[in-house]
């Protein structure tokens, strides 16, 4: 199975680069405090770090803010990941607890102020793409059974006609989504070949450290960019 991001977007991002990490015979069942208190901590100190700072403006979020204007998203009424859980947080509301892999998710994406994703595997078979809407992709909301058919041009991960992530990272689906009955899992890691490269490196080091010694599953790691547009794992 493949990771692939197509020609059309690396037109308008050029300097795209995701770093990638799956994991696979989880068991998200069960509590980890591990977790818990990491996902504690990084909430604990977002909300310090952004009280009373317009999280719009920060030099770490301005980069993901642009990409989404070269892609025709408005990132004021869409905002990306990242964005979004540390305005949550700057209002001092805490983030709430989903399930191990999306709370881990979140406590890597506050510590390294990247823009993160979580994809179940489970069932698939076809690969998971980022690109352009086409003709009879349909989208789910979360919590609903009504069909939404993306806008023209929108950017998206997609499994086949399903689309996983409307506008880019904004929203998720009910297909692809992480639930506690999740065993296979795809971690995307946004970040930028000339911004932050190395931070995304990182964080992708750190999370399959700790997927690894959490859940007690071997991960494989990787990445994407213009000159290497698909990974491709066992």
């Amino acid at each position: 199975m493949k990771f692939i991001v197509t020609p059309e977007i690396f037109e308008k991002l050029p300097n795209l680069y995701v770093g990638v990490v799956v994991a696979k015979e989880v068991d998200n069942s069960q509590d980890y405090p591990k977790i818990n208190e990491l996902l504690n901590k990084y909430m604990n100190f977002s909300q310090e770090r952004f009280d009373g700072v317009n999280v719009k403006e920060n030099e770490e979020i301005i980069p993901y803010r642009e990409a989404f204007r070269k892609i025709g998203i408005n990132s004021n009424r869409y905002p990306c990941s990242d964005e979004a859980l540390f305005k949550r947080l700057s209002k001092g509301k805490d983030l709430p607890h989903i399930n191990p892999l999306v709370d881990l998710n979140n406590a890597i994406s506050l510590k390294y102020t990247l823009s993160m994703g979580t994809h179940s595997l489970d069932g698939i078979e076809d690969n998971i793409m980022m690109r352009v809407a086409q003709p009879g992709d349909n989208f789910i909301p979360l919590g609903t059974d009504k069909i939404e058919e993306p806008d023209e041009e929108e950017v998206f991960y997609a499994v086949g006609k399903y689309v996983r992530t409307r506008r880019w990272t904004w929203c998720q689906s009910e297909h692809g989504k992480i639930i506690d009955q999740t065993r296979d899992v795809f971690f995307p890691i946004y970040g930028f070949t000339d911004v932050n490269k190395d931070i995304v490196n990182k964080a992708r080091t750190d999370l399959a450290i700790r997927v690894a010694e959490i859940f007690g599953v071997k991960t494989q790691v990787g990445s994407v960019d213009r000159n290497h547009p698909e990974f491709e794992w066992e």
